[in-house]
């Protein structure tokens, strides 16, 4: 207990945590929003909306989370020269540093919260799609009020796998200087490699403590929310 104490104290273990939790809640929030609109694209009638909501799932899903976030960082900062904070801030690298990693995050995983609500529209009987349309309703907002509604409680499960998916995957941020638990923990093995499996149960135990409620609160309301059929 004195070495966990000692460990504790010397690092910021605690303040790196609590960046991975923001940067898991602010990119769960932005990848839900763009990936509902790519679901939106995906189940439209028109053509080439669904093109560019399948072609988005197809090429962000298959290309390694690393790439994308090294690109916010070396292709959008580094070669366009795009910043997402006040460059004369005296934090502005560090800021910035941490929106290009939610910026990708987010991108990223929409993907995923696309397919997951997608999924959720094809648990909605086609029948009821066809009586919203049948009283006058255009389609989106029969997908407002009829199918979204459905579909969500119906992509609950799904959603909170890529919730926990996000909360782990929020370690590769640390590759592009955010001090996250990853980078935390990267430079406690390299400074004390006599503890490292102090270090590793420590963030071991840690993430679990993040993800292991996630899983449990998101199966509960599945259960609740499930639409009777």
């Amino acid at each position: 207990m004195d070495l966990i104490s000692e460990l504790f104290s010397e690092y910021p273990i605690f303040g790196a945590f609590k960046t991975t939790i923001e940067l898991t809640l602010l990119s769960a929030v932005f990848a839900l929003l763009i990936g509902t609109a790519v679901a939106v694209m995906r189940v439209s009638p028109i053509r080439v909306l669904q093109l560019i909501g399948s072609g988005y799932v197809n090429i962000v899903r298959n290309t390694p989370l690393t790439l994308v976030i090294v690109f916010c960082n070396l292709g959008l900062l580094v070669q366009l020269g795009v910043s997402l904070v006040d460059p004369n801030s005296p934090t502005s690298i560090d800021d910035n540093n941490f929106r290009l990693a939610v910026l990708g995050l987010s991108v990223y995983h929409a993907s995923f919260v696309a397919e997951a609500i997608r999924s959720g529209v094809n648990t909605v009987p086609m029948g009821q799609a066809e009586a919203a349309r049948a009283i006058g309703l255009p389609f989106l907002k029969t997908l407002r009020y009829v199918v979204l509604p459905q579909a969500f409680r119906g992509a609950i499960a799904p959603l909170g796998n890529v919730l926990i998916a996000l909360t782990k995957n929020s370690t590769v941020a640390s590759v592009i200087g955010v001090a996250d638990s990853s980078g935390t923990m990267k430079e406690m093995m390299e400074n004390r490699p006599d503890v490292l499996f102090v270090v590793f149960g420590i963030f071991a135990v840690g993430f679990v403590i993040l993800t292991l409620p996630v899983g449990v609160l998101f199966t509960s309301m599945s259960k609740r929310l499930a639409v009777k059929r």
